[in-house]
């Protein structure tokens, strides 16, 4: 009887969201939660998310659930919809997350120079550019072109939303091409460093001819590529090569903290491996996010019955709402840090700050899901 009762919870759950896949939106809320952890400067606790433990973080989470969901929402809409709602409705993402992105730029400004003027906190955030000319400053900003610190993600989600009407044409007539010449960026990106222009640094931090290729691939898997690779991923084989490759990575970053560990990895394989550049998305970064990907989905199928937990539907509703939590986690992990700086940087006050800030985006990601159903808003597709 009682599992009868959870699984008519789940189906019911799972079609209140339109079927979405929630262990995505689940991956993506912690995901969240990790960010804003790793965001507070000096913060233990950063010893409890996956940065430390591995070559990917959080980030290429959400380049790919991105590009996974875009496909399930656009792709699933076009024969109904065609072409020119779809490209109306990604155009305006598009400018949502344009306008989040500045929004944010203001709010993160002003909170710096309330807090410090124009002489305190003003390194960590990279944000000295501007108190010394505001603006040039503006001018890069508006065209995507300079970002603070912890901001730096959402001009290439802009760019990768914008492009993603040619991704789709593309992706319904011709699947392998458009994977194939997403794999040709990539590598043009590793061996000539092809990216985008930005300012003062000369590139984007995440550069968006590296990062498309979870973009991509996130679509093409959405569209016809998790019935191709059904049985690669499924295979005993690749499970096994997916736990060696986690395990090696493991080492190898916590040999970057515990320095007894670094023996144990090869000069020839050091060589090989670094530098591990996350801006131009390094293989070994690449290679691990799909290996994590891969035991994921084998341990977590979609009807996973933790997904109706209560601890795990805080996950969900972040995740439904990223964009906005987003932009308030970067806002909470400063006012963290100023907290830390200004009254104690204590272990129980680290651990105050960082579930204080979680609660928050907790309940602030609750009232976004309400409000959303009240108004009838599409999916969240950041």
């Amino acid at each position: 009887m009682t599992d009868r009762l959870q699984g008519t919870e789940l189906k019911a759950l799972h079609g209140h969201e339109r079927d979405r896949d929630l262990r995505l939106d689940a991956c993506r809320g912690l995901a969240l939660w990790f960010i804003f952890i790793n965001h507070i400067p000096d913060n233990a606790l950063i010893w409890l998310t996956p940065r430390n433990y591995g070559f990917s973080d959080t980030s290429e989470i959400f380049v790919f659930v991105s590009g996974y969901t875009c496909m399930l929402a656009y792709g699933g809409a076009l024969p109904e919809q065609g072409w020119a709602t779809i490209v109306a409705r990604a155009v305006r993402r598009c400018w949502e997350i344009y306008a989040a992105f500045l929004l944010l730029l203001i709010v993160y400004l002003a909170m710096i120079w309330v807090v410090g003027g124009s002489n305190r906190y003003l390194d960590e955030t990279n944000t000295g550019f501007f108190f010394r000319n505001p603006g040039a400053i503006l001018v890069h900003a508006l065209i995507l072109q300079y970002a603070p610190v912890n901001t730096d993600i959402l001009p290439t989600f802009v760019l990768l939303h914008l492009s993603f009407p040619g991704l789709l044409w593309l992706l319904t007539r011709f699947p392998a091409v458009a994977l194939i010449g997403s794999v040709f960026l990539y590598l043009m990106v590793q061996m000539y460093s092809w990216h985008v222009p930005a300012w003062p640094t000369g590139e984007l931090y995440f550069n968006p001819v590296a990062w498309q290729i979870l973009f991509v691939f996130g679509a093409w898997y959405a569209c016809d590529g998790a019935r191709r690779l059904q049985k690669v991923v499924q295979s005993p084989v690749t499970l096994v090569i997916a736990l060696l490759y986690l395990t090696f990575s493991f080492i190898v970053t916590l040999g970057w903290q515990i320095k007894v560990l670094e023996q144990f990895v090869p000069t020839a394989v050091s060589d090989l491996i670094y530098p591990i550049y996350k801006s131009h998305l390094a293989p070994v970064r690449l290679l691990h996010f799909l290996g994590l990907a891969v035991v994921v989905s084998r341990l977590t199928p979609p009807d996973w019955r933790p997904l109706i937990q209560p601890w795990m539907m805080a996950m969900i509703r972040c995740g439904e709402n990223s964009l906005s939590i987003y932009c308030l986690g970067v806002l909470l992990s400063f006012l963290a840090h100023i907290v830390l700086v200004e009254l104690s940087g204590g272990l129980a006050m680290q651990i105050a700050v960082s579930v204080a800030g979680i609660a928050v985006m907790i309940m602030a990601a609750t009232l976004l899901t309400w409000e959303s159903r009240l108004d009838r808003r599409g999916p969240k597709l950041f």
